[in-house]
């Protein structure tokens, strides 16, 4: 991720204004300017990071100058203690973007952390992990990026990536007499060769009325292992199987057992605990 794309590039800049960095008066009235400093920045605890890139971005923002050694690289693990990153020059410069460059290493690392201990659970099967659209507004980027540093795999990146006919689709489309059969046809008639059309499924009614539709994807909604064992059957590789809906580190290897395709966790996104991560400057 070294080219940043545009987007996170307008972040950055949103957040350091946020934070106010250019206007620091604890930095100003007790910091002179060409004070030097060497800094370490380290992991607190375990886990995966992400966000290298990121993080350097942020304090180049403010000063060009600093210089930056890599000790360890995005997707990779860390233990408690290990340093991350040495850099130096201005401690003007560097306190006044530690806080705005901490937050985003420490969410995407907590990100990446979190999606490697399901991938861990599940390693020795064939279901994949990934991702969801309950993302922090504006952080989309960041965020699928941290799940794919973890070994997880991206959903869909935003509405144009695909067909995903939901709850609400369904029960729109039913005050015109339309049912779950009616909507994949509908949406396969009018969309492009090139999207494909998955559809969300509670009961074994509903996959067989999508697997006769003709959907590519079926979503295996809050269904318990039983169902879901029965509806895998039931496809036979006609279709990508996903199951979604409350799944967590306590169920996750249980779902996959069934022999579905996809996992989706919203929580890898949706509830991001951070990963410890401290910047020090060295005495």
């Amino acid at each position: 991720m070294h080219q940043l794309p545009l987007e996170v590039h307008e972040l950055i800049k949103l957040a350091l204004q946020e934070d106010q960095a250019f206007n620091d008066p604890t930095t100003e009235s007790l910091i002179d300017k060409n004070l030097k400093v060497n800094v370490n920045l380290v992991a607190k605890q375990p886990g995966i990071i992400a966000g290298i890139d990121v993080f350097i971005a942020v304090l180049g923002y403010i000063d060009t100058d600093l210089k930056f050694q890599r000790l360890i690289q995005d997707g990779e693990e860390v233990k408690q203690n290990d340093t991350i990153l040495k850099f130096n020059g201005s401690a003007y410069s560097i306190l006044r973007g530690e806080r705005t460059a901490l937050n985003f290493i420490q969410r995407m690392s907590g990100i990446a952390s979190q999606t490697r201990e399901y991938v861990n659970i599940i390693e020795d099967l064939n279901a994949t992990i990934v991702d969801t659209r309950k993302t922090l507004p504006g952080h989309r980027f960041l965020d699928k990026y941290s799940v794919v540093q973890g070994g997880g795999r991206n959903h869909r990146f935003n509405l144009a990536d695909g067909i995903l006919i939901k709850d609400n689709h369904l029960v729109a489309l039913s005050a015109l007499g339309l049912n779950n059969t009616d909507a994949v046809r509908l949406a396969i008639k009018n969309s492009s060769h090139t999207i494909n059309v998955e559809i969300e499924t509670e009961t074994i009614e509903e996959v067989r009325s999508a697997l006769s539709a003709g959907a590519q994807i079926i979503m295996l909604d809050n269904m318990d292992v039983d169902t879901m064992r029965e509806a895998v059957k039931l496809i036979n590789g006609k279709a990508i199987v996903e199951a979604s809906g409350g799944i967590n580190l306590s169920t996750v290897r249980s779902v996959a057992e069934t022999g579905v395709d996809l996992i989706s966790v919203g929580s890898l996104t949706h509830s991001v605990q951070g990963l410890d991560i401290s910047l020090d400057i060295k005495k």
